[in-house]
């Protein structure tokens, strides 16, 4: 078996499972947040149901938070008040669920985790099973900690070498995305080896994981490694298992890539599948900028984009907004000095959360506005009007394509 059987087996109770088969797996963590546990609260105290664990069910308000409209007020006023009702673990506004639940320990190697949010397969990069689930399935797993699924078929990405200068683990995960396309994947576990893989900082491994669902995926993983242990050893609240696939596993296809070959990508708007090297869209000019989201609003990624503003300014005809994932990092770039670096390049800095990737809070775009992002998705009309353009890249092409004002490829400027 691979890594994904081998820990849904366990989670069923089963020595062996294949992929189709159905299987009853008991979960480790379950969390929801504000845009979507509401759907199911009433109900759920109406039926008087209970929680299984306590201290396994979470819950956050990140998407919109804190709120620019009644309606997120409100959500977030009713989901405060379900975690209070049921006695359960609530982050108000400390930052986005994905980076949150590594940060506080509910993520860790053989566990499985699930979550009301499609991004939450971002944990594999732990070499944990986690996936999400509708409103309702969850309501279910909160009163009973189980849920069914079938087990996915498995696709194999091995990328050797080791990627190169301006070149991050969203590069891959764009260029992957162009490979197999936005269904490639559809119910299949998307599973990364390789030198460069090994190679990535978990950050990194984070952003790929996190992209498997947009290429239709039921979870992305990693085999865990001492960079995994190293996080979580403080952290990780239950004991975990390194699990590892079988050298006879079996994959419906392999794919190998070679990292050191890749250039910076940038995704052209309507899907993160239409990825072309940055060089193919260099000049397009722009009007916004986005760093952050739960796919790049971590250290690495922040990191990356301050050698690259460190003494320039952004240009007078961008706004480049900078969100941190987490409460946390967004201190430990006032300690590294990122946040004056930014703040210096004239940026703007938002408090933790979801920010304007989904369409629903602060930074929306306008009529014609042209935005290069380091979120996940960039759908027509996704993160605001319906005629602006929204490209997809790395925190190095954001912060590059910021300062001129263009869509420029970031290795310029090292």
């Amino acid at each position: 078996m691979n890594i994904t059987e081998k820990i849904l087996a366990k989670g069923a109770g089963l020595d062996k499972v294949v992929p189709d088969q159905i299987i009853d797996v008991a979960v480790d963590y379950a969390f929801t947040h504000e845009k979507l546990g509401p759907v199911f609260f009433d109900k759920f105290r109406d039926m008087g149901l209970t929680i299984w664990d306590k201290s396994r069910a979470i819950i956050f308000a990140d998407h919109g938070n804190p709120p620019s409209r009644v309606m997120d007020a409100d959500l977030i006023v009713k989901t405060a008040k379900f975690a209070e009702d049921f006695d359960l673990n609530f982050y108000n506004g400390e930052g986005i669920c994905h980076q949150l639940m590594p940060e506080k320990g509910y993520v860790s190697p053989g566990r499985i985790v699930v979550g009301t949010d499609s991004h939450t397969t971002t944990y594999g990069a732990f070499g944990a099973f986690s996936t999400g689930f509708g409103s309702t399935e969850m309501a279910w797993i909160f009163a009973k900690g189980r849920i069914w699924m079938k087990v996915p078929r498995s696709l194999l990405f091995r990328v050797s070498g080791k990627l190169g200068s301006c070149v991050m683990g969203k590069d891959l995960a764009l260029h992957i995305m162009k490979l197999i396309g936005s269904e490639g994947a559809s119910y299949k576990a998307m599973e990364f080896t390789g030198s460069a893989i090994s190679a990535l900082e978990l950050d990194g491994r984070m952003t790929l994981c996190n992209m498997a669902v947009e290429a239709g995926a039921k979870n992305g993983i990693i085999e865990a490694d001492e960079k995994v242990i190293e996080y979580i050893k403080n952290r990780a609240i239950l004991d975990y298992e390194i699990v590892k696939s079988d050298p006879d596993a079996v994959y419906e296809r392999i794919f190998d890539i070679d990292g050191d070959a890749l250039p910076p990508i940038v995704s052209l708007p309507g899907s993160s599948a239409n990825s072309v090297p940055v060089t193919e869209t260099a000049g397009v000019p722009i009007t916004r900028a986005l760093l952050g989201t739960c796919t790049n609003g971590r250290m690495e990624d922040f990191r990356e984009a301050a050698k690259i503003l460190k003494g320039r300014k952004v240009h007078p005809k961008v706004r480049l907004q900078v969100i941190p994932a987490s409460r946390s990092i967004f201190s430990q770039c006032i300690e590294e000095g990122i946040t004056q670096t930014f703040l210096e390049s004239g940026v703007i800095w938002c408090n933790p959360n979801c920010g304007p990737c989904a369409g629903g809070h602060y930074g929306l775009l306008g009529k014609g506005e042209v935005c290069i992002s380091t979120s996940n998705r960039n759908m027509t009309g996704r993160m605001g009007d319906s005629t602006a353009e929204i490209y997809l890249a790395s925190p190095a092409t954001v912060a590059a394509s910021a300062i001129t004002g263009k869509i420029t490829d970031p290795r310029e400027f090292i």
